[in-house]
């Protein structure tokens, strides 16, 4: 076979290393293996394919004396020059043990070139970590492994005159074609990484402009109208076909293709891959249309791509991006997008939570600073212990002390998660004064587990519900009444009931919870201040029937004051 004609059918072969590289340009670890953060799965992964590169590069080989005009070096240097010299090592090893046991008088040299062209590539990495070098110094260094393969033909094989007479047919058209190859693969690398940093810049551009645009909507919470704001936000940013952000329970936002049924205003449960990405926290992707879980006959939605919103460590909604056309799929780049978005929004929405929740202690603090200065309060309370000064001196005494506790309680304590036991002391200081000053209109009964005790709350959590139920319960009728406080371990939870046999109401006990008329503030913030703090599963649940009283059961999970304090947000 001429030198020509080799050098033709090796230009062949080299086209499919050139191929397999454009391949490899697009698989998804390629973007970890840009910023180099290869886990080990990753570069198991990176391995397996460019010795399978090398290895199939030696099969396509061209049988010459008893041996193989090859594209192995193609695989085993490109792995190098990418990767290092551990990996390209490791590929150049995995490929010469195979190439060795093929046989062959070349055998154990060709065995020997590949490790070493793994390690000279991986040594030439060194000087270029961050990207590839260039595709003429590929061109070059290509031709210096070819001549190293060469070298080490002719110091290894025997006899010593066939492995020069290979030698001086393969030299040529391997070097010239391998070469090419070498540097048309790191090109097309290089080009790929080229592309991927042109898009990221445009995706942080856009998600630049999206979180500019989106802070003063979300500094107002996740709500229907914040939630439409923001999706025509992202729109106008993104090309994406659609674009939806829901609850845990529902769609609030829709924008973009198929808004007929997938919108808020025709409401239907949530999408399966929305509901598996909401249950595990997780980002999770729709490759096709069945994987997206509408059940609408000829919805041309094809693919999405689900990211959970989370405030802390509880998932709170969703943010949905979705194509049209069956050929696009959400790749990393979509991925890496969708997760800076919903990462933004959370931390806005994480902030707009902690003001939240600051305003709502600020106000539990001014509740109870505005009980306790209140001027019947005083009047009254003071009167009491007047009474008690010539009556009962020690009882008065008490009565003071307890005064001064509720609030030095206040102003100390207001906005931490305290013990319970200290949380109680302040309710017996206050419920010790109501008593003094009702007599015998006034009837309280407890029963609290000590266990409870050690764990932790939110301070003021208790005291709000029983002045509401001693002003609003049993204050209108003019026998008084009698209040029941219990508290129990319920598995992971502690529950504790207030309950008494006052006038109840007849309405909607959620309205007092969500939408609190005046003088009802204080249960309310209760409330929101333990779901802000616990997340929904906790806070106040009422029952209540008119003429008959009101429970009132407050729910929130079994911590430590110090594990509580580390792992929810501070409101000191």
């Amino acid at each position: 076979m001429t030198v020509e004609v080799l050098l033709f059918e090796m230009i062949k072969r080299i086209s499919i290393a050139v191929v397999l590289g454009l391949i490899v340009s697009q698989m998804r670890f390629f973007d970890r293996l840009i910023a180099h953060k290869l886990s080990t799965k990753d570069s198991t992964i990176f391995i397996i394919i460019f010795a399978g590169i090398a290895i199939a590069g030696t099969y396509a080989g061209i049988p010459i004396d008893d041996a193989l005009a090859n594209s192995r070096m193609v695989g085993i240097m490109a792995a190098g020059l990418i990767a290092g010299p551990r990996i390209g090592g490791i590929v150049g090893l995995l490929a010469g043990i195979h190439r060795y046991s093929l046989g062959g008088f070349t055998a154990l040299a060709c065995a020997i070139s590949s490790i070493l062209e793994g390690l000279l590539a991986g040594v030439i990495y060194r000087y270029s970590p961050r990207t590839p070098i260039p595709a003429g110094w590929a061109l070059l260094i290509g031709c210096i492994g070819e001549l190293l393969q060469m070298t080490i033909i002719l110091l290894v094989a025997t006899p010593f005159a066939l492995a020069y007479h290979l030698v001086s047919e393969i030299a040529l058209p391997m070097t010239i074609a391998n070469s090419i190859g070498l540097s048309l693969f790191i090109k097309i690398i290089k080009d790929s990484m080229h592309r991927r940093e042109i898009l990221k810049a445009s995706q942080s551009q856009s998600l630049l402009a999206i979180a500019r645009q989106s802070v003063s909507y979300l500094r107002q919470g996740l709500t229907p109208d914040t939630a439409t704001a923001v999706v025509k936000i992202i729109k106008k940013h993104t090309a994406y076909a659609a674009v939806s952000v829901t609850d845990t329970e529902r769609v609030l936002a829709y924008i973009g293709a198929e808004a007929n049924h997938h919108g808020p205003e025709r409401p239907h449960p949530l999408t399966s891959v929305t509901v598996e990405s909401l249950r595990t926290g997780k980002i999770h992707i729709a490759y096709n249309h069945d994987e997206i879980g509408c059940n609408v006959p000829h919805c041309t939605l094809q693919s999405a791509l689900v990211v959970p919103l989370t405030i802390k460590d509880t998932i709170i909604g969703s943010l949905k991006l979705y194509y049209t056309e069956p050929s696009r799929i959400p790749d990393a780049s979509d991925i890496a997008f969708a997760q800076g978005l919903a990462d933004l929004f959370s931390t806005q929405l994480e902030l707009t939570e902690i003001d939240r929740q600051a305003k709502l202690t600020e106000e539990a603090k001014m509740q109870a600073l505005h009980t306790q200065i209140n001027p019947h309060f005083l009047f009254n309370t003071l009167n009491t212990i007047s009474s008690l000064i010539r009556t009962n001196p020690e009882a008065a005494r008490r009565l003071l002390i307890k005064f001064s506790q509720l609030f030095r309680f206040t102003l100390q304590y207001t906005g931490r998660i305290i013990s319970f036991q200290k949380e109680w002391e302040q309710v017996s200081a206050f419920l010790e004064i109501a008593v003094a000053r009702h007599g015998d209109r006034l009837f309280v009964t407890h029963t609290i587990d000590p266990a409870l005790f050690a764990y932790g709350i939110p301070s003021l959590t208790l005291q709000p519900i029983i002045e509401n139920a001693i002003k609003h319960g049993l204050q209108p009728r003019e026998e008084g009444g009698s209040i029941s406080i219990l508290g129990a371990v319920d598995g992971d939870d502690m529950v504790i009931t207030v309950i008494d046999d006052g006038v109840g109401f007849d309405n909607d006990p959620t309205y007092y919870l969500e939408h609190p008329p005046e003088g009802h503030i204080g249960i309310s913030n209760v409330h929101k201040r333990l779901q802000g703090i616990y997340g929904k599963k906790y806070g106040l649940s009422i029952t209540s029937e008119p003429e008959e009283g009101t429970q009132i059961t407050i729910r929130l999970p079994r911590e430590l004051p110090e594990e509580a304090t580390r792992r929810h947000i501070s409101t000191i």
